[in-house]
């Protein structure tokens, strides 16, 4: 008897990979969905972000509970296993993601979905608490102050010293200057509340300034 004959009488043959527990299969799959629904609402309620994405918050979901399908579909049968490897060794995603965060709750959500599929749900349960903890801990101190971009456009040296004092004692730093003539336009980067934006109209009541845009900064900003 030749080697392959040895391997598929043993391994291929005995069934060892080919049971289905159907009712386990099904319990991976909904634990999985649950802890999805989880992470989806995690990021909607504290997305820090510029523009909230709901087809991102959607696909976490979907990605959890395609995880625990792959997890499943190894852990049951060594042939899907290995063609599996193979197929996702030459997927390629160009979908950028802007935002650091999210990353983090993409891991999240692949992560979770394996030890779903493993029918580790302590391990999936303990590290969602653990996650939520972090994200409300960060959260909380991003709530104290935010990064702006003020872009402004004004004419006249005056102007531009009185614009500095109507910041007062934010935190601020001149990211760009650029001067056309007698018009200068200023792009400024601080850091304050979102309940304190009355330098603005501090500013804005300024006779040399023509307008003024505030942006919140998403770390996307070239100056």
């Amino acid at each position: 008897m030749s080697v392959k004959d040895v391997i598929k009488k043993s391994v291929l043959e005995s069934g060892a990979f080919g049971r289905y527990d159907i009712p386990a299969v099904f319990a991976a799959l909904i634990a999985a969905l649950l802890l999805g629904i989880l992470i989806f609402l995690v990021y909607k309620k504290f997305y820090a972000g510029v523009i909230y994405s709901r087809t991102f918050a959607v696909t976490l979901v979907g990605m959890t509970v395609l995880t625990c399908m792959v997890t499943l579909a190894i852990s049951t049968n060594v042939v899907i296993s290995l063609g599996m490897v193979g197929a996702l060794s030459i997927v390629r995603f160009r979908t950028a993601v802007k935002d650091p965060m999210d990353l983090l709750y993409l891991f999240w959500a692949i992560t979770t979905g394996i030890t779903a599929g493993a029918e580790m749900y302590v391990l999936a349960l303990l590290a969602a608490a653990v996650m939520i903890l972090m994200i409300v801990l960060f959260y909380h101190k991003q709530q104290n102050g935010r990064i702006y971009i003020a872009v402004l456009h004004y004419t006249g040296d005056e102007a531009g010293d009185e614009i500095i004092r109507c910041f007062g004692k934010r935190k601020y730093f001149i990211k760009s200057k650029t001067m056309r003539k007698e018009k200068t336009e200023m792009a400024v980067e601080l850091f304050c509340k979102q309940t304190d934006m009355d330098f603005m109209e501090k500013i804005r009541a300024i006779e040399q300034v023509e307008d003024v845009t505030l942006i919140q900064y998403n770390g996307e900003y070239h100056g």
